[in-house]
């Protein structure tokens, strides 16, 4: 596989990639109303744990994991549709096949190690010499929350390590970068969502994707209709 190429033939730039992997994420991944409020709730529990990264990591993992990417990943299970993509004349295997970062089944993969640590901890522990052992709940919940930072770190490393055999090495570090800004970019473009869901409309009619309009790469935010 070779990394995207603009219309002219020419490698993109780091900020064109960054801007084509957010589009397509977007237009391919985020028809759901119900999945993009769920985003933008995602965006905030997010921002408010990078902040509480430097006061309180383990809060911060809590919050982080259990609300925010518990959220994040209920609306793609549950709300995103898996039928055929008339807007953007795709298949949902299609989608699945050409997703850069965690399509259905690496989440899958990812939320069950996820799932599986409080057990891990509970049966070790020390976790194999690496914490002091619990002594309480307030303690087995600190050591559970820096087994799931480890664990995000994780994640994070292996998948942009693996883009750049499969891509190349900035398709990788253009895909870290999204998903350490996505917060930020989710807020800004679904930060309406839930005023047209309360309008009863459902599926995001992507008139913008329709018309084949790409948003400026000094507005990310795609046009709401």
């Amino acid at each position: 596989m070779k990394a995207p190429l603009p219309v002219d033939g020419r490698k993109l730039s780091f900020r064109e990639e960054l801007h084509k992997q957010r589009w397509d994420d977007h237009r391919y991944y985020h028809h759901s109303r119900i999945n993009q409020s769920l985003h933008l709730l995602s965006a905030c529990c997010f921002l408010t744990a990078y902040a509480l990264l430097v006061v309180n990591p383990g809060v911060a993992a809590l919050l982080g994991w259990l609300l925010a990417m518990t959220s994040r990943q209920i609306g793609h299970f549950f709300f995103e549709p898996k039928t055929y993509d008339e807007v953007n004349s795709a298949t949902h295997e299609h989608k699945e096949e050409i997703k850069v970062g965690y399509n259905l089944f690496r989440k899958r993969v990812l939320q069950s190690a996820w799932a599986l640590t409080p057990f891990v901890l509970w049966i070790n522990p020390t976790f194999f010499g690496v914490f002091t052992a619990h002594t309480g709940w307030d303690t087995f919940l600190y050591n559970l929350s820096l087994m799931w930072i480890w664990l995000a770190v994780i994640a994070l490393v292996l998948r942009t390590v693996h883009l750049f055999f499969i891509y190349n090495v900035q398709t990788g570090l253009v895909w870290a970068t999204k998903i350490l800004t996505d917060p930020f970019h989710d807020f800004k473009i679904y930060f309406k969502s839930p005023l047209y869901l309360m309008r009863g409309e459902l599926i995001d009619p992507m008139y913008d994707v329709q018309n084949g309009l790409i948003a400026d790469e000094d507005d990310d935010e795609p046009a709401m209709a």
